[in-house]
């Protein structure tokens, strides 16, 4: 059964890698007619929020783009800081839309910048639990899935939280994208609206992995069942 959930969520997240790849690869090559680069697009957003105090960086990682709220930075691939595509001004207006979210004290963003330490603990308690268990035997059956249950129950809650910051963010830029004249069709708009839903599903896939996995350990300590 272990095996099955497994393949099960790991086919979920590989779907959505597939279907975020594949939207972007198709609106990379569709230039937008303003013609500005995605750090044009990005140093203009930031400047008409009035923020001021965001640096904005390139990186060579593909869809490595961020925004760091403890440094302020926002953090742009090389293909979206230099392209004119729809998919470089939707990237680089998405992340404009965590800064912006930033400086309003968006709460979820806030909730979520709070939990990345008990997060990060969490995911190494679910990746060397049952190594750790199954080679020493120190941890009782029960002991040991009420532990994995906490720990994918945080992880399971950051996703959650996750998914509020990452569509507002998306919706933000396409309204900002719009009202700026950044896009000025009705089929730049979807281009750039097709490219952050399909990176929202990444979200999405996490989360539900994360759902399945608290299920799956939380399941035997309200029914009394021993797994094994």
């Amino acid at each position: 059964m272990i095996i099955l959930l497994f393949v099960a969520t790991m086919a979920i997240a590989l779907l959505a890698q597939w279907h975020v790849k594949r939207m972007y690869h198709r609106y990379s090559r569709v230039p937008s007619a303003a013609g500005r680069t995605g750090a044009e697009v990005a140093r203009e957003l930031l400047r008409t929020a009035g923020i001021g105090d965001v640096s904005i960086h390139e990186h060579e990682e593909m869809l490595g783009d961020h925004y760091d709220p403890m440094r302020k930075r926002l953090v742009l691939s090389t293909a979206n800081y230099h392209g004119t595509s729809l998919a470089a001004i939707g990237v680089a207006a998405h992340e404009c839309g965590h800064a912006i979210q930033h400086k309003q004290a968006y709460a979820p963003l806030h909730l979520r910048m709070a939990a990345v330490g008990i997060t990060s603990f969490a995911s190494q308690i679910v990746l060397w639990l049952p190594l750790l268990g199954m080679f020493t035997g120190y941890l009782s059956m029960h002991t040991g899935v009420f532990i994995m249950a906490v720990a994918w129950g945080v992880i399971m809650a950051f996703n959650l939280v996750t998914l509020p910051v990452e569509f507002d963010a998306s919706r933000r830029a396409k309204r900002v994208l719009a009202q700026m004249g950044f896009v000025q069709s009705a089929g730049e708009r979807d281009g750039v609206s097709r490219v952050l839903s399909a990176a929202g599903w990444t979200y999405v896939a996490a989360f539900v992995t994360s759902l399945i996995y608290f299920l799956w350990h939380l399941l035997p300590l309200l029914t009394g069942r021993d797994r094994d």
